[in-house]
């Protein structure tokens, strides 16, 4: 993976952790500034390494869908011209209409990443859709519990969260 691979998807998970951490932050009066920073800088980490594992995720999925294992072949990995687009994640934060666009925008990246994956595994395009599809909603899951989890604990405490 690229430097500049490595900055956009930085960048992008920046975008999404703020569309995602800032209008939180502007309904709670007793958030600190520098509390609000660590958390969007945190979440722009987490975010970032969701997006970089996408393709990689995809690609195993697609390597268990193949009925002859694809040997010899270099796995899919982000283009700067891919990863460009997730730099409008922050539309997350649009009151209304910024889960539309947010799932339109992940619509459009995925379905510019199925023919390089239909390509790179022997599969059709459709079945390369499907296999980023189901690793994009399964790695959002995950991130979602996490963050669901992230939140019990830092609202219950430590002991009240496990108990």
């Amino acid at each position: 993976m690229s430097a500049a691979v490595v900055v956009l998807l930085l960048l992008a998970g920046l975008s999404e952790s703020a569309g995602r951490i800032l209008p939180l932050v502007a309904r709670r009066a007793g958030v600190s500034r520098p509390k609000a920073i660590v958390l969007v800088l945190t979440g722009a980490v987490v975010e970032g390494s969701v997006f970089a594992l996408w393709p990689l995720t995809a690609w195993t999925l697609a390597e268990l869908v193949v009925s002859a294992p694809v040997s010899g072949v270099a796995t899919l990995t982000w283009t700067p011209g891919q990863v460009a687009p997730l730099l409008l994640a922050a539309v997350l934060a649009f009151p209304l209409l910024g889960p539309l666009l947010h799932l339109l925008l992940f619509v459009g990246v995925g379905a510019g990443l199925a023919a390089p994956l239909a390509a790179t595994t022997g599969l059709g395009w459709w079945a390369a859709a499907g296999c980023l599809a189901v690793a994009g909603i399964g790695l959002a899951a995950a991130v979602d519990v996490i963050r669901r989890l992230v939140v019990k604990i830092s609202t219950t405490g430590v002991r009240g969260a496990l108990i």
